[in-house]
């Protein structure tokens, strides 16, 4: 099995993108994961641009890496200046790493009208440069930028830089596709060929503005490239970088080749979910591989395939890259929707439960009013333990009343006041909140925090409204998402109203309701309360 190189710029291509920004302590904590995952080259930024990548190559040394080698990225030195007294090299130097990637041009027209100078000179630039980092007795990789492009346009010339590179005894030399322009069957060939003419090893670093970046860094190796340069998650600048989270396990799976240990290859899910949320990104949830939806199966006929055998609608086990299998419940939905989402809560449910046929049917009615499951299992599986087992609420609404109050120059004031009833008591208190939702939840755990003391411990984690019929206005229905966590589990549920309160009351209790379900309540003090008839106030 033949090796590939990965080589992961996220620290540096992929900051460029908009809207990604990292400290340097998300760097070190990012780099410290890319290492246990595996990655062989973490780029750690240019410490010629800026104090932080500087500040970031200092405290990289004491990182305890197993396994990658930190790089520093940096461009050949200046026209008219000589390597020695170049600042950027020397910057290089400081940075204190053993590898280092420095980029030059080989595409003659940025040549003569992006550097303004001679095709000679350029080629000066690139030896000169590497054969001093070289005396310096450190690893140089030569990023030969907008090569695609220069070869396209005069390949004698790419050629020559290339050349140039091998001969001051760079230790790789990478094929950039910095326009993203590229088709896969023009850069495999493009690979091929340069890999004749070249001794030492190669590399391909792909930007995606024609969709075509994890492709073309396929074609790539399977043309005889043996590092792959990219970002986690594909971030970078303009459409991003190659999407090494989709590159590795295409090379690895899918075409024989080995990037990272096959165990590691597990950790791949938790590994790009990770970098989206220390770079506070939302994960999109059809990104392939690793996205929440990438095994998620809706249509009734695929989920009746899948159960019998997953290959049918699956092009890997989940499992290989740490992901899982999902099934929705929604209008689309057959009843081996229904027979999977109930296994996968523990319910006991078969084909031969007519209750079966009449939950689907049921389903299929809520969602056409509104509700929709796929992203509230919480409040699936309350609806399916009701219909199933018949269960009692452990708490039901007697009323509640919202109150707000605002006076000239004076913060809005919101008040809930909540009838509950608990066992055969009836509670009855009020809270106050900075709105009519936040009132209303508050008022909520107070009436019900002394007869099921695990509400303490839970907490809104996300609050979403969609209106679902702009065309209403103001009258329009909407749908409110509760998340919910207790620090140990987090859980979805829903509500659906002409009225964002009704809507938002239906989803915090159906979240409280949820929550409670395997409590062990009503502890005997509440038992023996409500036998002698208190009623808390």
């Amino acid at each position: 099995m033949q090796q590939v190189w990965i080589y992961d710029t996220t620290l540096r291509d992929g900051t460029q993108g908009e809207g990604i920004s990292l400290s340097v302590d998300d760097k070190l904590r990012i780099a410290q994961r890319l290492d246990q995952f595996g990655v062989h080259y973490i780029e750690g930024g240019w410490p010629g641009s800026n104090p932080k990548d500087m500040e970031f190559f200092q405290k990289a040394k004491e990182l305890s890496l197993s396994h990658a080698k930190i790089t520093a990225f940096g461009s050949t030195r200046r026209q008219g200046v000589s390597a020695e007294q170049d600042i950027n090299l020397q910057k290089l130097l400081e940075s204190g790493v053993e590898t280092v990637t420095i980029f030059g041009k080989t595409w003659d027209f940025q040549v003569t009208h992006a550097l303004k100078t001679t095709l000679e000179e350029n080629i000066a630039m690139i030896y000169e440069s590497i054969a001093f980092l070289k005396e310096h007795g450190l690893e140089v990789i030569f990023d030969a930028e907008h090569f695609f492009d220069g070869y396209l346009e005069n390949s004698t010339y790419a050629l020559e830089t290339l050349a140039a590179a091998e001969r001051a005894g760079a230790d790789w030399i990478v094929l950039c596709d910095t326009n993203g322009g590229c088709l896969p069957q023009e850069l495999g060939n493009i690979v091929s060929t340069v890999s004749q003419h070249i001794n030492i090893p190669l590399g391909v670093h792909c930007h995606n503005d024609s969709e075509c970046a994890v492709a073309n860094s396929l074609a790539g190796v399977q043309a005889g490239a043996t590092q792959v340069q990219g970002t986690m998650n594909g971030y970078g600048e303009r459409c991003g970088n190659a999407n090494l989270i989709s590159v590795i396990p295409n090379l690895q799976l899918k075409l024989g080749f080995r990037c990272v240990e096959k165990e590691k290859l597990q950790q791949l899910t938790s590994l790009s979910r990770y970098v989206h949320e220390i770079a506070n990104v939302a994960p999109p949830n059809n990104q392939p591989f690793v996205g929440r939806s990438a095994f998620a199966h809706k249509g009734g006929m695929h989920v009746s395939a899948i159960l019998k055998t997953p290959q049918t609608y699956e092009h890997l086990e989940p499992e290989q890259v740490g992901n899982e299998r999902r099934v929705l419940v929604s209008e689309l939905s057959g009843q081996s929707n229904l027979l999977f989402k109930a296994r996968e809560m523990k319910l006991d449910l078969d084909k031969s439960n007519p209750v079966g046929k009449d939950l689907v049917q049921k389903i299929k009615q809520k969602e056409h009013e509104g509700y929709q499951y796929e992203g509230a299992e919480a409040s699936l599986e309350l609806l399916l333990r009701k219909d199933m087992y018949d269960i009692e609420d452990s708490f039901t609404l007697e009323s509640f009343k919202i109150l707000t109050e605002k006076t000239a120059g004076e913060t809005m004031k919101t008040e809930a006041i909540v009838k509950l009833r608990v066992f055969d008591q009836v509670v009855h208190t009020a809270a106050e909140g900075n709105g009519p939702v936040n009132a209303l939840d508050n008022a909520l755990r107070k009436a019900l925090e002394h007869h099921y003391p695990d509400i303490k411990d839970m907490y809104l984690s996300d609050y979403k409204v969609r209106v679902l019929d702009e065309n209403e206005a103001t009258a329009a229905k909407v749908r409110v998402l509760v998340e919910s966590s207790n620090g140990k589990q987090t859980w979805s549920t829903l509500g659906v109203s002409t009225n964002v309160v009704e809507a938002s009351w239906e989803a915090l209790s159906d979240s409280i309701l949820y929550l409670l379900l395997d409590a062990k309540q009503p502890i005997a003090q509440e038992q023996e309360k409500q036998r002698s008839g208190i009623t808390n106030h």
